[in-house]
């Protein structure tokens, strides 16, 4: 039995034969928070994404503050880790599960299928009686992983996301005061794409920082009345949108679409409509 969306901490602790963990623990405002807090105390066994620099490609301009790596790369990062396919992997981080989620959509992306997420994350691990291991990880170490030929997993690009405003349900899982325009701390613009809705990230989670259950998730994605294939996810700069993705797919809602650049992309061109409010 494979896991493709989510795995409860008492699931993984049962799970027989080879699992790759891979913990993505970040900061958005200290680049290496994470990998300290990796250092300090991390699954047994468990090797550390980190969001710039494996989870992430080259900055470009347009392109967004963590545009997508490219899949020939990703492929040998992901073999490096030692994912194979049909070899279950279980991402986690510290914070809620969105930069997990973002590698559980990138591992997709590829055509790997046996990826999920540690539901609770490290908490929900040392909650179930799991303990932690100090200190550094060396990579597995393995062949590229055999990507699929075409992404396996679809996205939309600035320009076609702009031709599509008005025949699409844009998604933002920003804080809400962010997609206000209230405050903005990471991008140059405040606001967002004019005919977004609003669904932060954390309206996925029950207070103790598991994700609501799967018929719960699926009635509020249904409140929106639009096919997941015309839904477009996008965040500030397409890293907490791929968590709303993994609520929907868990949801039994798969087929909406990704935009990586998201707001840090939208906002680069300010020929663009923004909206506030």
């Amino acid at each position: 039995m494979s896991f493709a969306t989510l795995i409860s901490a008492e699931q993984l602790r049962a799970l027989p034969g080879p699992v790759v963990l891979l913990d993505c623990s970040f900061d958005l405002g200290d680049g290496s928070a994470g990998e300290r807090a990796f250092t300090a105390g991390h699954l047994p066994g468990a090797q550390y994404a980190h969001l710039d620099r494996d989870l992430s490609g080259a900055k470009a301009p347009g392109q967004g503050r963590h545009p997508l790596p490219d899949r020939t790369a990703f492929a040998a990062r992901a073999g490096a880790w030692g994912v194979r396919p049909g070899v279950q992997v279980v991402a986690y981080d510290a914070q809620g599960g969105p930069y997990a989620s973002r590698l559980w959509w990138l591992l997709r992306w590829l055509g790997h299928d046996a990826v999920a997420v540690l539901d609770g994350g490290l908490a929900a691990w040392q909650a179930a009686g799991g303990t932690l291991e100090a200190g550094t990880a060396t990579p597995a170490g393995g062949p590229a992983y055999p990507a699929s030929d075409a992404p396996a997993m679809p996205s939309i690009d600035t320009g076609a996301l702009l031709a599509a405003l008005g025949r699409v349900r844009v998604l933002d899982a920003r804080a809400g005061e962010r997609f206000r325009g209230e405050v903005e701390p990471l991008d140059p613009v405040a606001g967002h794409i004019p005919g977004a809705t609003l669904r932060c990230f954390k309206d996925n989670l029950l207070p103790d920082g598991r994700f609501k259950p799967a018929a719960q998730l699926r009635a509020e994605f249904d409140r929106y009345a639009t096919p997941p294939e015309q839904v477009v996810h996008q965040c500030g700069s397409g890293v907490t949108a791929c968590h709303n993705l993994l609520a929907m797919t868990h949801a039994g809602l798969a087929g909406a679409r990704l935009y990586p650049g998201s707001w840090s992309a939208w906002c680069s061109d300010p020929a663009r409509p923004v909206a506030r409010g």
